[in-house]
C-alpha cells in the first residue's frame, strides 16, 4: 500500500515532496562533516548520493512505510524532515529530520517536525511515534523534548562512525501526550 507524499503549510515553511531540483542542496548539506558531525553515518563524499538519496524518498512512500519531506521556506531548500518505518499494525512510525548549517536556532526543526506530526496522527492513526538522536546533540534533544518526546533510554555504543563510537537516546511520543 502506497502513502501519498502530502505537501504542507506552516507559517512560515512550506513541506514538500522531495525533488530532483534539490539535489545540490541535499548534497551540500550532506556532505557537511559539521552539519553530519552526530549522524549515524559518515558525510556523503559522491555527490550521486543524493540522487539516491531522492529515489529513496520516493521509494518509502512507494512502499508505504513513510514520507520524507523537503522543508523550505520562501522557496529555499532548508532541509528535510521525516517519518519512517511506519507499521499499521503496530500504529507506530519513526521521526527524522537534517537542516542545514544556515537553518539551525531559527524553530524551523520544530515547526516542521510539529506539521508533519500533525499530519501523521491525524492521518495515520499512529499510536506512537519514536525519535533517535546522538547523546552529544542536545539541540536536537530539545527539539524533541519541545514537541511533547520522553526520552525513553539511551542506546549505548550504538554508532560507530569513522571509528567515533557514540550513544543514541531513545525518545517516544504517544498519541495520547500529542493531544
Amino acid at each position: 500500500m502506497s502513502l501519498t507524499t502530502p505537501t504542507l503549510e506552516t507559517a512560515r515553511l512550506r513541506l514538500r515532496p522531495v525533488a530532483d531540483a534539490d539535489a545540490d542542496a541535499l548534497y551540500a548539506m550532506h556532505s557537511s562533516a559539521h552539519v553530519l558531525r552526530y549522524w549515524d553515518s559518515p558525510p556523503w563524499a559522491d555527490p550521486s548520493r543524493a540522487q539516491r538519496f531522492i529515489g529513496a524518498s520516493r521509494q518509502l512512500a512507494e512502499d508505504g512505510t513513510g514520507v520524507r519531506l523537503a522543508v523550505e521556506r520562501d522557496g529555499r531548500f532548508l532541509g528535510w524532515c521525516s517519518l519512517s518505518r511506519w507499521n499499521p499494525d503496530y500504529r507506530s512510525a519513526a521521526l527524522g529530520y537534517c537542516l542545514a548549517e544556515k537553518a539551525w536556532g531559527r524553530g524551523y526543526a520544530t515547526e516542521a517536525a510539529r506539521a508533519l506530526l500533525d499530519w501523521a496522527f491525524g492521518t495515520l492513526d499512529l499510536n506512537r511515534v519514536q525519535a533517535e538522536t546522538d547523546t552529544r546533540n542536545l539541540a536536537s534533544a530539545r527539539v524533541l523534548e519541545k514537541l511533547g518526546f520522553v526520552r525513553e533510554g539511551t542506546l549505548r555504543e550504538d554508532c560507530v562512525v569513522d571509528g567515533d563510537v557514540s550513544d543514541s537516546w531513545v525518545y517516544g511520543l504517544l498519541r495520547r501526550e500529542w493531544a
